[in-house]
């Protein structure tokens, strides 16, 4: 582990080994900046210049990976981050990230592990309520990614034959539009890509018993894991797994049950990341099912 500067932020630090290396800011957050492999690309978007102006102030997404509270609300989600946090390392090979009580009355924290041997990342994320009141909320974990296509996986495909009653929730938003061209709704997957030249945001939520996720920039696949609680009940009508995009700028994201914090009471949800380089997911569903499966037998 060492202290650095990345671009834009005077105070960082950065963690690794021979394969990956993850970057986190104390100046803002927390926030995630970096996870490449080395020698490579950040997969993680950067945005510095983009920026929502809210009843509380500018909030800016900064790009890399956050931590919201959902569902989705102005201006509670939209709490500004930008603030210096509180900073401790539980070893070499992890941070501790945690953010004074913002102005929605929450307290945020994360603690991010990356293994010793490969790249594979642990990313714990907390809310603890610090107001004087309940709060119904589900902890959101959203990764900005660079330009390049996500994939969520469907529930298997059976025939009107095999199976009468429905297989999954799949959610949209009222800007939701699946004659966009970005959109590829698959037997196996949905999937969608970015596109500069498109700026009509697009959103799509699922209920994913699967527990994961990817994105596919220039051959480096990113896998995000998360845990699916069977009976448990998830926001956004049913949600744990939402992708949004907008232009290039794309959004991978994950969410935990909904749960009744009383003050001082948290709520945690736990991410697992992988990279894997050189992938080619081909040209069909069945090309991608194989290339899939298995990268994602060696994660088991």
């Amino acid at each position: 582990m060492e202290k650095i500067s990345y671009p834009g932020f005077g105070n960082c630090y950065r963690i690794a080994n021979d394969i990956a290396e993850i970057v986190v800011s104390t100046d803002i957050g927390p926030r995630i900046l970096r996870y490449a492999l080395i020698g490579g690309e950040n997969v993680l978007g950067e945005y510095p210049l983009l920026q929502t102006m809210t009843e509380w102030g500018s909030w800016k997404p900064w790009g890399g990976h956050r931590l919201w509270a959902a569902p989705e609300a102005m201006p509670a989600t939209y709490s500004p981050d930008n603030a210096p946090v509180k900073f401790d390392a539980p070893d070499e090979w992890s941070i501790h990230l945690a953010q004074d009580t913002d102005r929605s009355g929450l307290q945020k924290e994360m603690v991010i592990a990356l293994d010793i041997e490969d790249a594979r990342v642990d990313v714990h994320h907390t809310i603890i309520n610090r107001t004087n009141s309940p709060v119904e909320l589900a902890p959101w974990a959203i990764t900005v990614m660079r330009s390049g296509e996500a994939i969520v996986p469907l529930e298997p495909w059976r025939s009107h034959d095999e199976a009468l009653l429905p297989a999954q929730p799949i959610v949209r938003w009222s800007f939701t539009d699946f004659t966009d061209p970005r959109w590829t709704l698959g037997r196996r997957y949905v999937r969608v890509h970015t596109d500069a030249a498109r700026n009509e945001p697009q959103k799509i939520g699922l209920l994913n018993k699967r527990g994961w996720c990817a994105h596919l920039h220039a051959r480096t696949l990113f896998v995000k894991r998360f845990d699916y609680l069977d009976g448990a009940v998830y926001p956004d009508h049913g949600c744990n797994n939402e992708i949004y995009v907008e232009g290039d700028y794309l959004e991978l994201e994950s969410l935990g049950p909904l749960a009744s914090l009383a003050p001082g009471e948290s709520a945690r949800h736990i991410e697992h990341w992988q990279l894997f380089k050189d992938v080619d997911l081909g040209n069909t569903e069945a090309e991608a099912d194989a290339a899939l499966g298995a990268l994602l037998l060696t994660l088991s």
